[in-house]
C-alpha cells in the first residue's frame, strides 16, 4: 500500500484529491490543513509520498519541504499547486523536491506523477523542462586531456565528491547537503558513469586527476 499525506490549507482541495486518489486500490491518503502538524503525522505514520501545497499560511511548501527533508530524508516530496512554477523552478529543485503537479491535473495525470516519483522518475511540464539550466565546471586544464575533454560535473556532483574527500559517508553527505540518501546514491551513480569508475575512491581520485575538484578538498 502506498501511503500519501496531503498538506493543503484548502480542505475542499485536499479532500477532493484524497477521494480521487483512493479510487486506486493501492493508494491510501491522509489530509491535513495545518502545515505545522506535518512533522507529527510523519513521525506517527510511514508515508511514501508527501503532497504539499506551495502557498500556505505559516510554512510555505518550499520551507516545509526543507524542514521535512532534514528529518525524513527518504520521503518523496511533490509540490501541488495551481500557480505557475516558472519563477520558482530552480528554488524548488534546490529544495530537493521530487516533482511537481498542477491542481488542474486530471486523476490520470496526478496518479502518473505519483507513480513515476515512486520509481524515482520525474514528470514535469514541457515549458519547465525547457527552462532547465545547469551550472557545470569544466576546468581549462582538461583541454589537453583527451580523457577529460568531454567530462564535466555540476555543482551537486562536485559538492558530493568534496564531502567524500572529507571522509563523509553517503548518509552523512545527505544530512549535510539536505538531500535524501537515495538522491546521493543516484548522483554518485551518475558520477561513476561519467568518470567510468566503480567506487567512491576511484571517482574521487579520477575527479582530482582531471582537475574536476581540488586535490586539497
Amino acid at each position: 500500500m502506498n501511503k500519501i499525506l496531503i498538506v493543503d490549507d484548502h480542505p475542499a482541495v485536499g479532500e477532493g484529491t484524497k477521494a480521487m486518489l483512493e479510487q486506486e486500490e493501492d493508494i491510501q491518503v491522509d489530509v491535513i490543513a495545518n502545515s505545522e502538524e506535518t512533522d507529527t503525522y510523519l513521525a506517527e505514520n510511514k508515508y511514501n509520498v508527501l503532497l504539499l501545497d506551495l502557498y500556505m499560511p505559516g510554512l510555505n511548501g518550499v520551507e516545509l519541504a526543507k524542514k521535512v527533508r532534514r528529518r525524513f530524508p527518504d520521503i518523496i516530496i511533490l509540490i501541488y499547486t495551481g500557480f505557475d512554477l516558472s519563477t520558482h523552478f530552480n528554488m524548488l529543485v534546490e529544495a530537493d523536491i521530487s516533482g511537481f503537479v498542477s491542481k488542474t491535473a486530471s486523476k490520470e495525470e496526478l496518479v502518473t506523477v505519483i507513480r513515476c516519483a515512486l520509481r524515482d522518475e520525474v514528470v514535469i511540464p514541457l515549458h519547465l523542462f525547457k527552462q532547465l539550466r545547469r551550472t557545470e565546471a569544466c576546468p581549462s586544464n582538461q583541454a589537453d586531456s583527451p580523457e577529460g575533454a568531454a567530462i564535466s560535473l555540476n555543482e551537486k556532483e562536485q559538492s558530493i565528491l568534496q564531502e567524500i574527500a572529507a571522509g563523509l559517508t553517503n548518509r552523512e553527505i545527505a544530512q549535510k547537503l539536505h538531500m535524501s540518501q537515495r538522491s546521493v546514491e543516484y548522483t554518485l551513480t551518475g558520477i561513476f558513469n561519467k568518470l567510468n569508475v566503480r567506487s567512491r575512491t576511484e571517482a574521487l581520485l579520477q575527479a582530482q586527476e582531471l582537475g574536476l575538484i581540488s586535490k586539497s578538498s
